[in-house]
């Protein structure tokens, strides 16, 4: 209710039809007040709640795919939301019976009867479906009617109070200027060869010292010493027995993939008339225009005209003439079923022919690793039964066909081909499992099975720094060159910075006078005399880029740079960027002013006018509601509350 206006005519007409009306099994709450509380004189009624919580658990269930409880639910923040929502509506019913605002009759019919719930297979309005829906709910149509009749002059205050808030031109140009202002920009990456002397070779002090001040990079994670046991179809292949008869049902199971006739990837754009085809052709031809071009004159897509793969039949009366088209191209006009049209053939797909013969090797090894699959999934009760009863993994391994292995473990291994470890599902299993877990059969993406036990932990430890003292000096070296180039990045910037200022006074100054110079035969008065500068640093040789948008990237450049490029202040700044370990001068040359008449302008804009002026309703809407409820004052019966959760199960 607070962000989108939701009424609970949403709750009771569309959630509890569509999402499983009386799901959870709450009737009544006539132990104690059935009310949850109050804004003023307005109760919340228990009911209400109950019936807005098992349509927002039901819809968070479907979403996630499996039942959510109200544990976590409460996590969530479900249940403070639903109750917001109802105590938010209860203070806009309680306005406006303060100030008499209501609906007549008339209006709580329309309601009623555009309600889709209520509506039967005609569409139009179902009197007993209308009867049976709020008998299954417990409510009466004397009551079902007043919700409406109170829910339609909550929203028409609702309307009344946030209707008309438009959001503030100025913010809007101002927003859809900063989104499509470009820059014209300048780098230069300083490179190791720029440094004015070599990155010196540490000492064994020094290496050590890194090592131990940087610690947690070098630090070996959590090792785990696991023994596991597992079984997958692959293993059990070769016991698997497949009859004749079994791989050419297979075979005919899957007909459709080896046998299909030859197919077209067919386009195809439907003209009023012959003439208009055949126009449109002629244009084509004559190389007016392309496909595509045409197809857009017609106010379509490429996506819109596609057929996809077809068949000869599939086109019908035009199917002898596309497929007569020895190579992609376009054809007609043609008369279709929907009148004259162009067809544009974009590829095409051999007729396949695989017969029984050729398919057999294939077809046994997916059937025989199908077949394995079943076995396990039939065995997999009996292997749960041995560790429910006590036996180990070893012993398992001795009487089933599970075979027995052990691994150390850690988050960061790279798993070996064919291991075990290459499994999501035992990864996660690996990671989770404490010392006191007894094993359990789990299963395996690829229809295998495994069991776990954690044998022993080995918490995160420093690597000694003799076992890596390599890759300790590969790591003082990247970091002792980065603060180098930063270093240097900083003495070239303010000798390009330097250079420019001198750049831009002897331009004040006139052409190509230096600034320092007048002529031989007129000495320089104290008031001309300028004070000679020394050129500082080198020209660099920039690589520039122009009209960068704030979504644009620059090719074989590190993509956080043109963020970093977006925030210099003013043309002509220089400053230093640091990404993906490789460090550049950034020189911003000129800010582009958006185009605010563009099409891509017009459309921004009107997106960002609707989100602020959404935005703005949503506030005024809360501060009024916040108000109300202020001035009315709220009761809260959390007992009520506690009760309802506890049943909505």
């Amino acid at each position: 209710m607070r962000t989108k206006g939701k009424s609970t005519i949403v709750w009771i007409l569309m959630g509890l039809l569509i999402l499983g009306l009386g799901g959870f099994g709450v009737t009544s709450f006539t132990s104690g007040s059935s009310d949850i509380g109050s804004v003023g004189k307005t109760k919340v009624d228990g009911e209400d709640y109950a019936r807005a919580m098992r349509s927002e658990l039901n819809s968070y269930s479907q979403q996630a795919g499996e039942r959510l409880t109200m544990e976590q639910a409460q996590a969530m923040g479900l249940q403070q939301s639903v109750q917001s929502q109802l105590f938010t509506a209860a203070a806009l019913q309680e306005e406006a019976r303060r100030i008499g605002v209501s609906v007549g009759d008339q209006r709580v019919v329309q309601s009623i009867s555009d309600a889709p719930a209520f509506q039967g297979p005609n569409g139009s309005f179902d009197r007993t479906a209308y009867s049976q829906i709020l008998a299954r709910e417990g409510l009466t149509e004397p009551e079902f009617e007043q919700k409406i009749r109170e829910d339609e002059a909550r929203m028409l205050l609702h309307r009344a109070v946030s209707a008309g808030v438009a959001s503030p031109a100025t913010m809007v140009e101002q927003t859809v200027e900063w989104l499509l202002q470009t820059r014209d920009i300048s780098w230069y990456e300083i490179t190791e060869a720029e440094l004015t002397m070599p990155v010196s070779e540490p000492d064994e002090e020094t290496l050590k010292a890194w090592h131990s001040a940087n610690a947690e990079r070098f630090t070996a994670p959590e090792k785990r010493k696991l023994s596991y046991v597992w079984l997958t179809p692959e293993m059990l292949v070769d016991e698997v027995d497949l009859d004749e008869q079994a791989l050419r049902d297979a075979y005919e199971e899957r007909i459709n993939q080896y046998r299909q006739p030859e197919r077209r990837m067919v386009g195809r754009l439907v003209f009023p008339s012959a003439e208009d085809a055949q126009s449109a052709k002629d244009r084509l031809d004559a190389g007016e225009l392309s496909f595509d071009d045409l197809v857009a004159e017609r106010g379509l897509t490429l996506e819109d005209i596609d057929l996809g793969e077809v068949t000869r039949n599939d086109m019908g009366q035009a199917g002898d003439a596309v497929f007569a088209m020895e190579q992609p191209g376009v054809i007609g006009p043609l008369q279709t079923d929907l009148g004259a049209a162009l067809f544009s053939m974009n590829g095409i797909l051999e007729a396949v022919d695989v017969s029984f013969e050729e398919a057999k090797e294939e077809l046994g090894s997916e059937a025989a690793v199908d077949r394995a699959a079943r076995m396990i999934e039939s065995q997999m009760s009996e292997y749960e039964d041995m560790l429910a009863s006590g036996a180990t993994l070893e012993d398992v391994a001795e009487e089933t066909p599970m075979e027995f292995g052990t691994l150390d473990w850690s988050s960061d291994m790279e798993p070996e081909e064919q291991s075990i470890a290459g499994y999501n599902s035992f990864r996660d299993i690996a990671e989770a499992i404490g010392e006191d877990e007894f094993p359990a059969i789990e299963r395996l993406e690829d229809g295998g099975i495994f069991a776990l036990r954690l044998d022993e932990i080995t918490p995160p430890t420093l690597i000694p720094f003799e076992e890596i003292r390599d890759r300790v000096a590969e790591d003082w070296r990247r970091e002792e060159l980065k603060r180098l180039l930063l270093a240097r990045a900083e003495e070239v910037r303010l000798g390009a910075v330097a250079l420019n200022n001198i750049v831009d006074r002897n331009a004040e100054n006139g052409d190509d006078i230096p600034a320092a110079e007048t002529p031989a035969d007129e000495p320089a008065s104290p008031e001309q005399a300028e004070p000679e500068i020394e050129p500082v640093g080198t020209p660099l040789d920039w690589t520039s880029q122009t009209g960068l948008t704030r979504d644009g990237w620059i090719e074989g450049l590190p993509h956080e740079i043109v963020s970093q490029a977006f925030s210099i202040a003013k043309p002509g700044d220089i400053e230093i960027a640091d990404a993906g370990g490789r460090v550049f001068l950034f020189r911003l040359d000129e800010i582009g002013a958006a185009d605010q008449k563009s099409e891509e302008a017009t459309r921004i804009a009107e997106s960002v006018k609707q989100r602020i002026s959404q935005s703005l309703q949503n506030d005024i809407f809360s501060y009024y509601t916040q108000a109300v409820q202020r001035n009315a004052g709220i009761s809260v019966n959390q007992a009520a509350i506690d009760a309802i959760n506890a049943q909505v199960q």
